[in-house]
């Protein structure tokens, strides 16, 4: 059971009762009804992971790819659960996530295998000069600055997740760290 309750939309005050809804799923999902006990928090966190979705200079799978390598390497099973679904919208195939969970990058081409290589670097607070320079190569700038936000919001929300124990929404089974099993 986690540790915070989940909030009821209702029972928070009208401007945020809609953070409680995913966007996607089009219901209360538990990560924002546990932050929903702190509404002003709960709308600064939708609004940084907003701003992380829409502005780091990455397609949607390259998003997903950083997402999952970042829940995979956070171990945070309700991170890893969402994102097996949104991933597999864009376009993430399930072998490949298999992969990112086994860290094992070698199958992927071109520019993916580069940013996971440091989007694992970031992670792990061990990006050297070098690959800096050929991840600023590839995309640029901008791109680094919001690859380096994406895996570090999200190992921040991963924290988040288990500071509280915020379970998997009723009904639903974990995807498994191999989601093709």
């Amino acid at each position: 059971m986690a540790r915070v309750p989940y909030v009821d939309p209702e029972d928070i005050p009208d401007e945020y009762s809609d953070l409680v809804v995913s966007k996607l799923q089009g219901k209360p999902v538990n990560v924002y009804a546990a932050l929903g006990n702190n509404p002003e928090v709960l709308a600064g966190t939708r609004a940084f992971l907003a701003s992380l979705w829409e502005s780091t200079g990455l397609s949607e799978r390259e998003r997903e790819l950083v997402i999952l390598l970042t829940a995979a390497g956070n171990e945070s099973r309700y991170e890893w659960h969402q994102h097996v679904r949104i991933g597999r919208e864009a376009g993430v195939s399930e072998a490949e996530m298999a992969a990112i969970e086994a860290g094992d990058f070698d199958g992927f081409d071109g520019d993916d295998g580069l940013l996971l290589r440091y989007a694992e670097a970031v992670l792990d607070r061990d990006v050297d000069d070098t690959l800096h320079e050929a991840i600023v190569d590839a995309y640029d700038e901008s791109t680094a600055v919001g690859v380096a936000s994406l895996v570090n919001g999200y190992s921040s929300l991963a924290g988040v997740l288990d500071a509280f124990d915020v379970e998997l929404e009723d009904g639903e089974e974990f995807a498994g760290w191999d989601p093709r099993a």
